[in-house]
């Protein structure tokens, strides 16, 4: 029976996973799995802030820079995806280490969804033109009239998932909170779950957000963007909707300058850490590390706890 442990480092954007991730890979023989929902994607490079290949240490990355640009990809479709890498890992005896900010995508494994049906990318697109022309709050409006309980449990501006539960009953004629209870079991590997993540201190992470966005810009955002929509790469992508993409695509189209581009994109990803570490904090079993993990003593300290083993 296998009995080492699966390791997360989570947190907020900027706060160093990618470190930690590195260092623990490096000391306990691991391999890294991504889990951050737009690093999946290739030829989205500048503001994501993937790990270049020459910087990896020799050490694999999964689940990482594998998907077009323009393909829809579901937290149900990650999990079953590192199901099989940690399978994989563990059988060439590494240790998996999932890391990212993607919340949700380590829940879809920990507690498996339903088996839902496959994106719907016509009904998507019509949801996010709602999306951009009312706002979420209309979507959540909408979502209301159709699956009040699921509406009860999501936030009016948590527009990913109210758009899921909206795609899940357009499919299916089914809602989401029918749905829920039929859920699959979890892999295996769940019961060996070491959980980590990061609690910086605020205004220290906000800067570090703020001239992150400000250098992705200064690096060629807009230019990377405008590539990417000139190879056709539709505006309302997954991939363009992430943050400083979406503003870069709004500056294209002349709807705000380069200044309120910017501005708009370091509030959009102040906001976004705001609601991970919301996320986060309702995770069971999680610990957590009081600083940033580019920080030796906080990559010390996670060392020392993982070979300790227990919690």
């Amino acid at each position: 029976m296998e009995t080492r442990p699966v390791i997360a480092v989570m947190g907020p954007t900027a706060s160093g996973k990618s470190e930690l991730g590195l260092a623990l890979a490096e000391h306990l023989g691991g391999e890294i799995i991504n889990c951050d929902s737009v690093q999946v994607y290739r030829e989205i490079e500048i503001a994501t802030a993937k790990i270049p290949l020459a910087e990896q240490r020799g050490i694999p990355h999964h689940l990482l820079d594998f998907l077009p640009p323009d393909q829809a990809y579901t937290a149900a479709e990650w999990a079953a995806d590192a199901a099989q890498k940690i399978d994989a890992i563990e059988a060439r005896g590494r240790v998996a280490i999932i890391v990212g900010g993607s919340g949700f995508y380590l829940r879809a494994w920990r507690l498996p969804f339903f088996a839902s049906p496959p994106t719907d990318q016509e009904f998507r697109s019509r949801l996010q033109a709602i999306r951009e022309l009312r706002g979420p709050e209309h979507l959540h409006r909408i979502l209301t009239r159709f699956d009040a309980d699921a509406a009860a449990r999501l936030a009016p501006r948590d527009w990913p998932r109210v758009q899921r539960a909206l795609e899940v009953r357009w499919q299916t004629g089914r809602s989401l909170s029918a749905l829920q209870p039929e859920r699959m079991e979890p892999h295996p590997s769940v019961a060996r779950l070491r959980l980590f993540a990061f609690d910086p201190p605020r205004a220290e992470l906000y800067e570090r957000i703020n001239v992150r966005a400000e250098q992705h810009f200064q690096a060629g955002l807009v230019e990377e963007v405008r590539g990417l929509l000139d190879r056709g790469v539709p505006a309302d992508s997954t991939a363009l909707g992430a943050h400083g993409y979406r503003r870069a695509v709004e500056f294209l189209r002349g709807e705000r300058t380069l200044a309120s581009a910017v501005e708009q994109t370091q509030r959009d990803v102040r906001h976004y850490a705001k609601r991970q570490m919301t996320w986060l904090r309702r995770e069971p079993g999680m610990e957590w590390l009081a600083g940033f993990g580019d920080d030796p003593k906080i990559q010390a300290l996670a060392l020392e706890k993982i070979e300790a083993g227990g919690k």
